[in-house]
């Protein structure tokens, strides 16, 4: 059976700006081939034993033939499998898709081309420059910038491009950028035409210079400006002074690493991106069912007696979640907790408690097993009954001091914490450049995994603590922190509460002062 080949516009590298459809393809995908134009972070949509093939430039090659991509996408579909192409931006506009698309025709080999968010139009977009302008430009251009000059001026009648439209965009032109300018002059531009070169746009990486024809290659040059970038000619480029929105979020330029299990993420992943940042998820840790029959069997004692408990102390999300879970396949509910008072450590266990029905005492203050004693010490009677259910990785610290005051606890461990992390060339290669520029850790266990997870990926090239030398380091509180700082990590965020908010408070106010940094 002949598989199906999917030629999927990845949008210009916000991994949001991807399509529904794209999306639903990369879900579906058996093989998912992809280069650095399309978001690392679409992969994460992929089913479980897809493969990734990377078509990109590799330490000990370089970047994939055409050629070569056209070949491998027919072998891939003639062994059966769904296949999508990632392109950047959109695949029509100068992404060859004619090509890959007419050798999957020539094999027979079923093929879909899903259009994507081209850079032409999004990059600028995100530098606050509307490509059009009811006083401004009501057409515009797409132009490649890429060939030699000889070619370009085979390829481009200058005399009658220069003044076809209001806006004129230039791919893929940077290292041209002085013999475009001086083409459009030649051509009837007036030397002072506005132009921005906008770099790595929607990305955290993301950098505009502007000038006129006139002078742009000069500023280009003194800028040292790479690409890849999409430059723009046109008076719309003056908008820019006031449209550009993009670089007033709070986390603009930001690459944050976001270390806590992918079933928690949501909330941290979904409020850095709402603050203009780009987060990258790469979970070390993921939280599962028991698998110790001991601990099976206390879980199932403790559920038979729950009518006997006094308190019921939950110090995590992930501590509500499973104990529902070992309650629901007991065949019990909620009620059986009627006589119980229940305290929760912090808002989040408190609001994970309140989704289920139960209104628990929450502290006010220092989000800690601490601060259950400090909050309901004077309440808490020697003789009465404790139920503690949490993971296995709990301190001691809270069974011990309640044992000590003389009450009985049951610590029953509903959940265990177990270290994943697959290797991310597209991570470890940000990190060799200083492209991740905060690391959150939101427990101890994020800590020590990720440590564990780099120690593997750097093999004997670099060691973790080499490879998180240029990222600030952003923990949730004093613990982590603590964890951090013994590993030998230089904490410098520390959110002031314990909460998800608190932390990205921190990092918004670390971001106002911090200087860019970019890859080149």
């Amino acid at each position: 059976m002949i598989g199906k080949v999917y030629l999927v516009g990845a949008g210009p590298g916000d991994a949001r700006l991807i399509t529904i459809k794209g999306k639903e393809c990369i879900e579906k995908a058996d093989a998912v081939v992809y280069d650095r134009l399309a978001s690392p972070r679409l992969l994460r949509w992929m089913k479980p034993g897809a493969e990734k093939v990377y078509v990109g430039k590799l330490p000990d090659r370089h970047t994939m033939k055409q050629e070569e991509i056209n070949q491998l996408l027919v072998d891939l579909a003639l062994t059966g499998k769904t296949v999508v192409r990632l392109k950047g931006g959109d695949p029509t506009i100068f992404g060859r898709v004619g090509e890959e698309a007419e050798l999957l025709y020539r094999h027979g080999i079923a093929f879909e081309i899903v259009p994507g968010i081209t850079s032409s139009i999004s990059v600028p977009t995100y530098a606050g420059i509307p490509v059009t302008h009811r006083d401004l430009a009501s057409s515009l251009s797409i132009i490649t910038g890429h060939e030699s000059p000889d070619k370009l001026d085979r390829m481009i009648q200058w005399d009658k491009v220069t003044n076809a439209t209001g806006t004129l965009i230039f791919m893929m032109g940077v290292a041209k950028i002085g013999y475009i300018s001086r083409q459009l002059i030649a051509h009837g531009r007036p030397p002072e035409t506005p132009v921005a070169l906008v770099r790595w746009g929607t990305r955290a990486e993301q950098d505009t210079i502007t000038g006129t024809l006139a002078d742009i290659e000069e500023i280009v040059k003194a800028a040292n400006f790479q690409p890849p970038a999409v430059i723009v000619v046109g008076e719309v480029v003056l908008q820019r002074e006031h449209l550009k929105w993009a670089e007033q979020l709070p986390l603009f330029g930001k690459r944050i690493l976001v270390t806590r299990a992918r079933s928690q993420a949501s909330q941290l992943v979904s409020r850095i991106e709402d603050l203009g940042g780009e987060p990258y998820e790469f979970p070390v840790i993921e939280t599962v069912m028991p698998t110790s029959s001991l601990d099976i069997s206390e879980i199932h004692q403790a559920l038979d007696k729950l009518n006997q408990y006094d308190w019921v102390f939950f110090t995590s999300v992930n501590g509500v979640d499973f104990f529902f879970r070992h309650l629901n396949e007991s065949g019990k509910d909620i009620r059986a907790l009627a006589g119980a008072r229940i305290a929760a450590v912090g808002p989040a266990t408190a609001g994970a408690l309140r989704e289920r029905g139960i209104a628990a005492e929450m502290l006010k203050e220092r989000y800690q097993a601490e601060g259950l004693v400090d909050a309901f010490g004077s309440e808490l009677k020697a003789g009465q009954q404790i139920l503690l259910p949490r993971g296995d990785l709990g301190r001691s610290w809270l069974p011990e001091e309640l044992t000590r005051m003389g009450l009985h606890v049951t610590d029953i461990k509903t959940y265990e914490t177990v270290l994943c992390g697959e290797d991310d060339d597209e991570l470890l290669k940000l990190f060799e450049e200083g492209g991740v520029h905060a690391v959150t850790f939101t427990s101890s266990s994020t800590v020590t995994n990720l440590l564990r997870v780099l120690e593997r990926m750097g093999g004997d090239a670099h060691t973790p603590l080499e490879l998180l030398r240029d990222s600030t380091v952003a923990c949730i509180g004093p613990l982590t922190a603590e964890t951090a700082r013994e590993a030998g990590l230089n904490v410098s965020i520390m959110a002031e509460e314990a909460t998800i908010d608190s932390l990205v408070e921190a990092l918004c106010e670390w971001n106002k002062d911090e200087p860019r940094r970019h890859r080149s």
